[in-house]
Order: structure tokens, then C-alpha cells, then sequence
């Protein structure tokens, strides 16, 4: 079958690979319709993702058709439309254990531990894939980058009209806001791009947006009654973002760092320990996110269109991919198209 792999950094490569084994009994082959491309599938390109090694087989952002079943399974059939949840998880260790498969300790996620769905099909676990019969392709492949907005969202546990500020308006970025906004928060959003900010501001309908090369503290006080935001997201994975994300948090407040980055992170103990604050990290996402996105989309609460920038065929991608997944290029989100 035909499988694009990352061989180095800065060097991916068409192959032709051996189809998947027959599923066991637990496994569904899955047919690869859609794929989105995404900053982790950046970073590993450029080399600078943590928790990578090369070759590797990119691509967790994913959408298909079920083609077989093992024995076993119960929740989808040959022929079912499914989104897949990339995250694959013990099942046993302290973090499954309390239902938090997503920081699973042994986690290995498609496309950056292991070999993930740049390829035309797949064999994974049948509870890590989600049928989704009212989706499109394209959206069944955007249920996984919006659920790390929601899982970010919903671990801040947010209170009606509640002031979040979201830093970055890149895909996770437009996510959280987003759900923040559907949780019935104020939502101001901040990011370099006034271009970006517009976007923003039409497709999650946040109240305000904040430019933050413009004195970004001395207008979030203005948007806000002189106060400071209470639960502030981080969605950058910039390293200078992250740290200085401190500052536009309110005494008591909560900072959610939804990006990663391959860095050491600082900040200063007194200011730490003088607002109370509550620094939280927030990764993956879990079956339950998933379920709350889908049924979002289900209800035509998140605009799927708007959200894809553009669509690039399998081999065109194979073919342009320095250029596609060349940083600051100004797109939303890029995806990948296989045959219908």
C-alpha cells in the first residue's frame, strides 16, 4: 500500500509498504479517507517534537472507513464511518486506572510514538475508533484536534459568564475558545496575528480579541472591568508565550498550558504564590471528549468549513510537502485526501 513516511528530519518519503495484519479479534482495519495535518506533524517534520524518533509514519488527525472486524467486536461494522482516537493507552496504570487514558504512562500516540496514518490503511484497537454516520470525512478527521480544546476546556471546570483569556488563535487555540464560548464564558482572545484574530472572532464568536504585539495586559484590564482574566489558556507552544501567560492571570486563577513545548518553562515563585494560582497542563483527549465534539458538530455548533484552509491529495502532498508544512504559512488547517 502506498505510506508516506518521515524518514529524517526534513526529508518524507512515498513508499510502498505491506498491508496491515488481519485484525485480532479486538482490531478493526480502517480505510484512511482524511487526514489533518497538524503543528505536532510540524515540529517532527523540523525536528524539534519531543517524544520522536525517526522513521516514523505521521498523521493522528484521522478519518475512515471500517473495511474489517474482528470477532469481538461490538461497537462498529465493515462499512461504518468512524473517526479514529490516536491515543493508545495500558488500560492498567495509575492514570487509566482513574479515567485519565489520555496521560496514560506508558501513552503511544499514532504518528509520534508509533507509526500513525499517513498510509492507506490501518489497524487499531476497536475503542479507539468512534462511528460517526451524520459527519462528513472531513469533519470526522477534525473530532480529534477540537477535543484537545475540549478536554482543555472542561478540565478548567468553567463558570457561566466567567472571564478566559485563550493565547494563540492557531487550530487548538480556536478549539478552546470555541468551547469556552459554548460553555458560556467571556472569551477574549489574544494572538500576533490580526489576520488570525478576524478569523477568530467569526468562527468561535468570542467576545473580544486582544493584539498581542499592542499592550496586550493594559487591554485585557480595559475589556475587563480593570480585572485580569480568571482561567487563562495557553495554545501557543511558544516558549516566551507560555511564560509570560502568568502575568494575564487573576489573583486565584487558573493557567491551562494546552500547548507543548521542547523546552524548559520558568516563572517567578512569589508572583506564583501571591495570586494562588492554579497551573494545570492539559494533553490529549479522552473518549468522552470525543463523544462531546462529535455531538457539537452533530448539532451544528462548530463550523467545519470554515475551519479547513485547504485540501491536498495524497501523492500531491508527497510531492509538496516542504511547502505544506512549512511553519507560519497563514492556513488553519491543512488536510490530507485519499480516494472517496
Amino acid at each position: 500500500m502506498k505510506t508516506i513516511i518521515c524518514q529524517e528530519p526534513g526529508k518524507m518519503e512515498l513508499i510502498e509498504t505491506a498491508a496491515p495484519a488481519e485484525p485480532k479479534e479486538d482490531e478493526v482495519m480502517v480505510n484512511i479517507k482524511r487526514i489533518g495535518i497538524c503543528g505536532t506533524d510540524i515540529h517532527a517534520f523540523a525536528g524539534n517534537q519531543p517524544y520522536f524518533v525517526y522513521p516514523r509514519i505521521l498523521g493522528h488527525e484521522l478519518s475512515g472507513e471500517v473495511v474489517k472486524a474482528g470477532a469481538a467486536v461490538k461497537n462498529v461494522k465493515p462499512g461504518d464511518r468512524v473517526s479514529v482516537i490516536p491515543y493508545m493507552h495500558c488500560g492498567t496504570c495509575i492514570a487509566c486506572r482513574s479515567g485519565k487514558t489520555n496521560c496514560c504512562t506508558s501513552m503511544r500516540v499514532l504518528g509520534v510514538h508509533i507509526d500513525g496514518g499517513m498510509r492507506e490503511s490501518i489497524v487499531v484497537p476497536a475503542s479507539h475508533v468512534v462511528p460517526v454516520p451524520q459527519l462528513s470525512w472531513e469533519e470526522a478527521a477534525l473530532v480529534e484536534p477540537l477535543s484537545i480544546g475540549a478536554h482543555a476546556v472542561r478540565r478548567a471546570r468553567l463558570r457561566e459568564g466567567e472571564a478566559v483569556l485563550v493565547i494563540g488563535a492557531g487550530p487548538i487555540g480556536l478549539g478552546a475558545a470555541r468551547f469556552a464560548k459554548l460553555q458560556g464564558a467571556k472569551v477574549i482572545a489574544m494572538d500576533m496575528s490580526a489576520e488570525r484574530l478576524a478569523f477568530c472572532k467569526q468562527w468561535t464568536e468570542c467576545d473580544e480579541t486582544v493584539l498581542a504585539s499592542e499592550q496586550p495586559k493594559e487591554t485585557l484590564l480595559k475589556l475587563n472591568g480593570q480585572e485580569l482574566p480568571s482561567v487563562v489558556f495557553d495554545a501557543t507552544g511558544n516558549k516566551h508565550s507560555m511564560m509570560g501567560a502568568f502575568d494575564y492571570v487573576a489573583h486565584g486563577g487558573t493557567l491551562v498550558y494546552v500547548g507543548l513545548v521542547k523546552d524548559q518553562i520558568t516563572f517567578s515563585d512569589p508572583d506564583f504564590h501571591a495570586k494562588e494560582l492554579t497551573l494545570m497542563g492539559s494533553r490529549n483527549a479522552t473518549l468522552e471528549d470525543f463523544e462531546y465534539v462529535i455531538r457539537c458538530m452533530n448539532e451544528g455548533r462548530i463550523d467545519a468549513a470554515a475551519y479547513i484552509s485547504e485540501m491536498i491529495p495524497f501523492e500531491r502532498f508527497a510531492r509538496e510537502y516542504q511547502e505544506v508544512l512549512r511553519p507560519n504559512r497563514g492556513v488553519i488547517k491543512s488536510m490530507i485526501t485519499l480516494e472517496e
